[in-house]
């Protein structure tokens, strides 16, 4: 690498180290997830690397793990927090390249449940480093629900609130093809005998029973949310009270003294793993990797947790940060791994049953649900 930039990662064995910066670096990021203290001069993890390594970081904002793959599918950009129903895709579409651990120094510190993750893992290679993970939790205000919402049935099914008011225009609901997911992981529990093992994995009558659902949704959705400002604002403005939402959301609308909370509901939840991963034709390569070594630091991983609502991808992570406190990654779920749906691409061949809906299909059809067909 330090030799022929770009040629050498496309032979990682080959690299040695890590050699001199170029310069800068250009990622995608999910809002908040690279900070430089402009929000909260508490919260940044940018200027020391930048300071330290003399590499620029320039970060795209983007909403979805959809467009995160548009943009990597336009190219110039080094680096993606990738999402694992966006992963797998860059992968097939050779829109990333496998990451040399060797040059990752605190590899090795990464929780073992994240190490080898199949979002991620192919053929025995890793394309990426994992950054960060948590649930889509269910976001309500405490004025209206004075007691914590148990089921998502709150925004799917149409009912009156606490408040003795309607549901309807004061729901939310996501603006991406993988929130499908949500209405099956709602499904499974509650009409079982759909035999719904997997929210990602659906044949044709379990499929067809999750886009029912999503079209009963429709008239009571007041937005189909994808962008963090917009939905806190929704929530501060608007009259939505109940709504999928990230923990990130949580965190801001509390800070903003709202009156907010989070619930993880009885159903259990779908939620995001996430991956750093390095362009197949990254221009600035070295600047990538000493990116994926910083963002692996204990204090940088608690840190964005503590600004995120997140987990760090990183255990130690945990006890590194003041901001994220002795007990924030017990605060943020960090127990319930087990319980969480993690995002991944539907596939047609799938292990649960054989034959499923692929995500082409989820693309259009949710397409259709959110124009009201």
């Amino acid at each position: 690498m330090a030799l022929a930039g770009v040629a050498a990662l496309a032979l990682p064995a080959v690299a040695a180290e890590v050699g001199k910066g170029e310069g800068e670096v250009n990622i995608v990021a999910w809002a908040g997830y690279i900070e430089r203290g402009e929000t909260d001069k508490n919260y940044d993890w940018v200027t020391e690397f930048e300071k330290k390594t003399s590499c620029k970081v320039k970060v795209k904002v983007a909403g979805t793990s959809d467009e995160m793959v548009t943009l990597m599918n336009q190219g110039g950009y080094d680096l993606v927090t990738a999402s694992g129903d966006a992963s797998l895709r860059l992968v097939a579409g050779k829109k990333v390249q496998p990451v040399d651990i060797s040059l990752v120094p605190s590899w090795k510190t990464i929780d073992e449940r994240l190490q080898n993750a199949p979002w991620f893992t192919v053929g025995g290679e890793h394309y990426g480093v994992p950054y960060q993970w948590g649930p889509n939790v269910l976001m309500y205000n405490t004025d209206v629900f004075k007691e914590a919402p148990k089921s998502w049935s709150v925004v799917f099914e149409p009912q009156n609130f606490p408040d003795g008011k309607p549901n309807k225009g004061r729901i939310q609901a996501y603006d991406g093809p993988i929130y499908i997911a949500d209405a099956a992981l709602y499904l499974k529990a509650k009409k079982p005998e759909l035999g719904i093992k997997d929210p990602y994995e659906l044949n044709e009558d379990q499929y067809k029973a999750a886009l029912d659902l999503l079209r009963q949704q429709h008239p009571l959705v007041q937005r189909y949310w994808h962008d963090a400002n917009v939905q806190s604002d929704d929530f501060k403005n608007e009259g939505v009270v109940a709504s999928s939402s990230w923990p990130f959301m949580v965190n801001l609308l509390q800070a903003d003294k709202k009156p907010i909370a989070s619930v993880f509901p009885e159903e259990g939840a779908t939620g995001w793993a996430d991956t750093t991963m390095l362009a197949a034709n990254a221009a600035h390569p070295n600047c990538a990797y000493m990116w994926l070594e910083h963002s692996l630091e204990p204090k940088v991983q608690g840190d964005v947790a503590a600004w995120f609502g997140s987990l760090p991808a990183v255990p130690a992570g945990c006890k590194a940060s003041s901001l994220l406190g002795e007990n924030g990654c017990k605060t943020n779920g960090f127990d319930n791994f087990d319980k969480i749906s993690f995002w991944k691409t539907p596939v047609s061949k799938c292990e649960s049953q054989g034959t499923c809906v692929p995500y082409h299909r989820w693309a259009s059809d949710y397409i259709a649900v959110i124009g009201g067909q």
